[in-house]
């Protein structure tokens, strides 16, 4: 077994995963970018970081730095090729119309009681089932689609990333990774719509562990349209899907491609002390690259299906890190679960089991080391010592897979774990407790 511990609440680095990940860092957009900035490297990959494979992509996300002005560590392990996760950023901001919220904007400006019920969302489809052209989504999707620039570091205007208008009442859906550092700054954020005009926007929520993040743009309401919110659970492998953002800074780019796998488990993170994201992700060849997160993945219909959030690179010894065909997004079911508990209580909540885990040497399972006095685990009857092999009939090899696998559900749902004990397989019911992050 690996020796570290993992609590499906508090996230620490993952064992199990196959290489170093890294967390793409918000794209310097104060000014235009040159070539060579483009091409500066990331952080090469630390010898703790990199763990025997157990699951195939993903693996974890160091933290965020600057796109542009990343420091180098020299050759060394980046000599070696090997799949790197980035936090790909994009981030998004859309419009609001003039709308009465039942508390004082003052003190909270963007909430709504009633969540998601409570905001006019466009849930139709602007196209045709059998639309078969990039173009028309395009056309549909740039003007619900936006780039947001956010002071970073104590610079103004030091991050780029991309978003999307979720309602008619100016709400954007972003990455939180993009507006992180001006959360904790109180910086400023700014949205820019694909006619370059700009938007003040403020922060109603955000979610470290699904890194989702809701903003406001009251000023923008009546001049943007929200974008139409699909289902990733209707997508197939194969399918073609198209991915707009701001990437390099560069705004209003699209680019197209197909589902590549569904459900696969993302790990992104950066410090020990920093609470993980974990993504039971859209992975799309769609080119997605650093300024991208926050943007949206698109079925060909024009519905949202994604929040395009992180790519996987090439750890080339020139450091270059851009990208290579897998990309991941945060599926859309998961961004209306998050949106719907922002606008309610400018928090998120998500699930957990109540207990510390391991993944097993083997890679065929992961260990309960220890069980929370109290918590959903020994309420349910787990004990310390046994190996959890599956979540409601989904194999888990890995404690990413298994946490990845539990926060795709809600708290308050009741799961099936199927685990070995004394030789003997049994399966045991938990209701899910909850967490706010």
């Amino acid at each position: 077994m690996n020796d570290e511990r993992h609590d499906d609440a508090s996230t620490p680095e993952q064992p199990g995963q196959p290489d170093d990940l890294q967390h793409t860092a918000p794209y310097a957009a104060a000014r235009e970018p040159s070539v060579e900035e483009h091409l500066q490297s990331f952080p090469a990959p630390r010898p703790e970081d990199r763990v025997g494979p157990h699951f195939p992509p993903p693996g974890r996300f160091v933290a965020a730095q600057p796109v542009a002005v990343p420091p180098r560590r020299g050759p060394g392990l980046a000599a070696v090729a090997f799949l790197a996760l980035l936090l790909g950023l994009v981030g998004g901001g859309l419009a609001s119309v003039g709308y009465d919220y039942w508390q004082d904007q003052n003190d909270d400006p963007g909430r709504n009681r009633d969540g998601l019920a409570g905001v006019d969302l466009v849930d139709l489809p602007p196209l045709k089932a059998d639309n078969g052209s990039v173009a028309a989504v395009a056309q549909e999707l740039l003007p619900s689609t936006v780039q947001i620039i956010a002071d970073y570091q104590g610079e103004e205007g030091g991050a780029t990333g991309s978003g999307f208008l979720l309602d008619k009442q100016g709400h954007v859906v972003t990455n939180n990774h993009v507006i992180e550092d001006a959360a904790k700054s109180d910086g400023k954020i700014q949205v820019v719509d694909v006619d370059h005009h700009r938007y003040d926007a403020t922060i109603v929520g955000r979610s470290t562990v699904y890194d989702l993040a809701v903003l406001y743009v009251e000023d923008a309401a009546d001049k943007l349209q929200p974008a139409a919110l699909g289902r990733s659970t209707t997508l197939r492998v194969g399918e073609p899907v198209v991915a707009i953002g701001s990437p390099l800074g560069l705004s209003a780019t699209v680019t197209s491609g197909i589902v590549s796998a569904l459900n696969r488990p993302v790990t992104t993170g950066g410090d020990a002390k920093d609470l993980n994201s974990y993504i039971n992700a859209v992975q799309t060849d769609a080119a997605i690259n650093p300024g991208n997160s926050g943007g949206p993945l698109v079925n060909l219909r024009g519905e949202v299906v994604g929040v395009n959030s992180a790519i996987a690179t090439n750890g080339a010894p020139s450091g270059e890190a851009g990208n290579i065909g897998v990309g991941f997004a945060i599926p859309v079911e998961q961004v209306r679960i998050t949106a719907d508990q922002i606008l309610r209580d400018g928090e998120a909540q998500y699930p957990v089991i109540g207990a510390q885990v391991i993944t097993d040497k083997s890679g065929e399972g992961v260990l309960i080391d220890e069980v929370t006095k109290g918590g959903a685990a020994e309420k349910a009857g787990l004990k310390k010592g046994d190996v959890v092999r599956e979540l409601n009939d989904r194999v888990v090899v890995d404690s990413p897979s298994l946490i990845v696998a539990i926060r795709a559900h809600v708290p308050g749902d009741t799961v099936t774990l199927t685990v070995t004990r004394d030789g003997k397989e049994r399966d045991i019911k938990v209701t899910l407790d909850a967490k706010v992050g």
